[in-house]
């Protein structure tokens, strides 16, 4: 299995007021929240947000995946983005779960098979949407294009022994401002719940029952 996981940028700049001696003082105007886009995978199953200026740049994992990246010039193997997908289906039968563990262990050996030279920055477990979950992070020099990169991905395990990823790919110079985005866009990643059968939600009251009027004597 192979990983190519990019990463985003997002800055925002605050302004202020300069009120005169002789003016009574006005509040300073309050910076406008940055818009949000929310994205739902249709085969994925899960839901995430990413800025408004953002595209989504194609699907991955045959439609199980998505990235998503803000505007850049420079080519485009050389693009910050970030990439959200279920890399490995629930089990089927009576195979074995294969857990975060194992899957971060072909993450790694995805770089290696690359002839990639990395250095594991970071190895942390971590809640995401009520779920387990793992960050790794690895910095590496791509031969292929002379270019220093780090990534951040993380793993989450779904209710059925799936595993979904979360990861960005992001230059050294541009990961402090990736970062901040990227931790945005994973507090918004959720898996929804399943929605009840019409009728069936537990705010539906019972249907009072009919009482057949008595009978005269």
């Amino acid at each position: 299995m192979r990983f190519l996981f990019w990463g985003l940028l997002l800055a925002a700049l605050l302004g202020g007021s300069r009120i005169a001696a002789d003016q009574k003082p006005s509040s300073t105007p309050r910076a406008k929240p940055v818009a949000w886009k929310r994205y739902c995978q249709p085969t994925g199953g899960f839901c995430f947000k990413y800025p408004n200026s953002w595209s989504v740049l194609g699907e991955i994992f045959a439609g199980h995946g998505v990235v998503v990246a803000p505007p850049q010039t420079q080519d485009r193997s050389l693009w910050n983005a970030i990439t959200l997908a279920m890399v490995v289906p629930p089990p089927e039968g009576d195979r074995e779960p294969l857990g975060l563990d194992a899957v971060i262990q072909e993450a790694t050996s995805g770089l290696r098979e690359r002839g990639q030279d990395f250095v594991t920055e970071q190895r942390q477990q971590r809640t995401v949407d009520h779920k387990p979950a793992e960050l790794l992070k690895v910095s590496y020099h791509d031969k292929s294009n002379e270019h220093d990169w780090i990534e951040e991905l993380v793993f989450i395990e779904g209710p059925n022994n799936e595993i979904y990823s979360v990861a960005l790919k992001s230059s050294p110079q541009d990961l402090a401002r990736m970062e901040l985005a990227f931790a945005q866009v994973l507090a918004s990643w959720i898996l929804p719940e399943p929605e009840s059968p019409p009728g069936a939600t537990d705010e539906t009251p019972p249907k009072p029952k009919t009482v057949p009027p008595a009978k005269p004597h």
